[in-house]
């Protein structure tokens, strides 16, 4: 295995959702080059088996390989719930380059203790990345004592791409799954946002969760665990490029992603098409 070329780093998402957790990185990193792609075709992917989730992800993850990107980030939950594991154990010892391939899981576990006082936690996600139960297994491996607790939201990311945020339908599927979670433990005292999607629905979930109760959104704590681990990691850092320039593609139509993608990343964006 050889060390592959300079280049930028790759961000992955099944759609707009990375988008959040991509402008977080830009902010706190502005010095890098920066690949996003977006798999809108096959949007999404919260309600899709394991073994599609990888096979796409892994699609992606290899377009942005040959883009010449030397670490990917899969800025998805789903993916780094269904996907990431096999990638990182199968994929990689047997490609030809030497790439890294890192996902939102984890930043956000191994710092969760710091938040929750009670040891109650919420997780509200997709079905997909609740029912592969990483969460509450990456958890457990960092904070043994914390009780996690897990709500599946299936039609909030509709709710975020359909750009219904502030109807009345929105409002009460936020609070019916905000109440249901709640209903499991009255010690909950912090709850993740345990999707990429989610931060566009914060106004609506603040308004509906109780005020002593924490409401993390990824997108900081992601950003900052990258930044320590290119610390960590000096040679991978050397090998990344560093021009502040950002490249966006979607798989599928850019004039659709460009209107949807500057809400999510807070500014406008220029996509191109791609086929994987």
């Amino acid at each position: 295995m050889v060390n592959s070329r300079q280049g930028p780093i790759g961000v992955f998402d099944s759609g707009y959702g990375g988008l959040t957790v991509f402008k977080e990185i830009v902010r706190l990193l502005p010095e890098y080059d920066y690949v996003y792609l977006g798999d809108n075709a096959r949007v999404p992917y919260g309600t899709r088996t394991f073994e599609t989730v990888y096979q796409y992800t892994w699609e992606c993850t290899r377009a942005l390989f040959e883009m010449d990107c030397p670490l990917v980030i899969l800025a998805c939950n789903t993916a780094s719930a269904k996907a990431l594991r096999t990638i990182q154990m199968t994929n990689l010892p047997v490609y030809p380059e030497e790439k890294k391939v890192l996902g939102v899981i984890r930043p956000t576990t191994e710092r969760i203790g710091e938040f929750t006082k009670t040891k109650h936690v919420g997780i509200l996600a997709t079905p997909g990345t609740v029912k592969s139960e990483s969460y509450r297994i990456e958890i457990e491996k960092f904070f043994p004592e914390i009780q996690v607790y897990q709500e599946a939201c299936p039609i909030w990311v509709s709710l975020v791409e359909s750009n219904e945020i502030d109807t009345a339908g929105a409002a009460y599927f936020v609070k019916k799954h905000i109440d249901q979670l709640l209903k499991q433990s009255p010690l909950i005292d912090t709850i993740i946002l345990a999707c990429t999607h989610y931060p566009l629905l914060y106004p609506l979930i603040r308004k509906f969760t109780p005020s002593q109760i924490s409401v993390i959104e990824q997108g900081e704590l992601v950003a900052e665990s990258l930044k320590e681990y290119l610390t960590r990691h000096h040679e991978l850092n050397t090998r990344l490029t560093k021009g502040g320039t950002k490249k966006f593609y979607t798989t599928e139509n850019p004039r659709i992603f460009n209107e949807k993608g500057g809400i999510f990343f807070g500014k406008e964006v220029y996509s191109t098409q791609i086929f994987v």
